[in-house]
């Protein structure tokens, strides 16, 4: 044994808790949206931090183009939007995910 700790990796959003509702996943769902990733080949499985850190920043730089508003979104890139994310919901719900859940209480 080395002793030095194993570089983490991504799972792949198809591994993803819940089907990829996670920060993670929503990060490789903006990159389908946006056509940076092909949706039937990458699942950024095994993909480590920088990597997804990059795949981050060019989402967001394409996001600000339409200052982080699907409405601002083209009708094609909307409609892909639209789709990827009401599939993910049919498949996280299918998987026992509660949007609710997500949301903490305030105990105050």
């Amino acid at each position: 044994m080395s002793g030095r700790p194993q570089k983490r990796t991504y799972i792949g959003i198809d591994q993803d808790k819940f089907g990829g509702m996670t920060p993670t996943g929503a990060i490789v769902k903006d990159a389908w949206i946006f056509g940076l990733l092909q949706e039937t080949e990458d699942t950024c499985a095994g993909w480590d931090a920088g990597r997804m850190q990059i795949l981050y920043d060019k989402t967001s730089e394409l996001w600000a183009q339409y200052h982080y508003r699907v409405e601002a979104l083209p009708e094609d890139i909307r409609a892909r939007h639209e789709r990827i994310h009401r599939e993910a919901m049919a498949r996280a719900r299918a998987l026992g995910w509660a949007p609710d859940s997500m949301i903490e209480e305030d105990e105050s």
